[in-house]
């Protein structure tokens, strides 16, 4: 069920990822603008549950907003920017700060890799984008510069998913709903694998299933939008 104004689904994504856990006051989502793909959608800085779609600007690819100059804007809208520039097939982008999957951020011995037949997406994922080898050792571990949001882009390649260490981790997609999906089933994949390790050694997906799950998953994705939207509306019902 998708809404004709792209600015709606950063309202609703934004809802989403709050009612799953994803993101808390912070954490942040974007989309290309499908009419001018060298600009985004995404919301003025603020806690994602609280969105509005007036809160809702459009940004150009150096991370100002077009129509209201002086906008207080996300810190880390460079993540967003450079993966737009350097991957033109990602069309939207999530970023988040989940607890369950920081541990898998700073224990390189024991990587994040998909245990669930939802989560081969996480096929290929890489170990945690180390900000201190672009930054030094004295960053507050943001990405708050091109250079630094152009360095994770780097990183990220063609997965779906980058880890990022000490801080949490973004997923994109080639839609709003995939990028989502990817969000809310990287923090799901984290649980289950925290709660297999306690049990003794998990049995990952083969590359093979992996890139299995990920072709029949990515059909889906929609599925869970809607009811997620359907979820969004009852809520949003309910408060008024």
């Amino acid at each position: 069920m998708r809404d004709p104004d792209p600015r709606h689904e950063i309202v609703q994504a934004s809802q989403i990822l709050f009612a799953n856990g994803v993101v808390d006051a912070f954490g942040h989502v974007s989309q290309r603008n499908p009419d001018h793909p060298q600009t985004f959608h995404m919301s003025r800085s603020k806690a994602p549950a609280l969105v509005s779609l007036e809160d809702v600007l459009e940004v150009d690819l150096g991370g100002e907003p077009l129509c209201e100059p002086g906008a207080r804007l996300f810190l880390e809208r460079f993540i967003h920017t450079e993966i737009y520039r350097r991957h033109p097939d990602v069309n939207a982008v999530v970023h988040s700060h989940a607890v369950a999957v920081l541990p898998f951020t700073v224990v390189a011995s024991v990587p994040l890799r998909p245990v669930s037949h939802m989560c081969g997406f996480l096929r290929g994922l890489k170990a945690p984008f180390d900000i201190a080898k672009c930054a030094g050792d004295g960053s507050d571990l943001l990405i708050r510069s091109p250079e630094l949001g152009r360095a994770l882009a780097e990183h990220l390649d063609e997965a779906k998913v980058a880890l990022m260490r000490g801080h949490g981790f973004t997923t994109v997609g080639g839609s709003i709903q995939e990028a989502v999906f990817n969000a809310v089933y990287t923090q799901f994949n984290a649980r289950v694998l925290l709660d297999a390790l306690r049990l003794g050694t998990p049995h990952y997906l083969s590359a093979a299933e992996a890139q299995a799950c990920e072709t029949t998953t990515l059909t889906q994705a929609s599925r869970a939008w809607d009811l997620w939207v359907r979820q969004y509306t009852s809520w949003m019902s309910q408060d008024s």
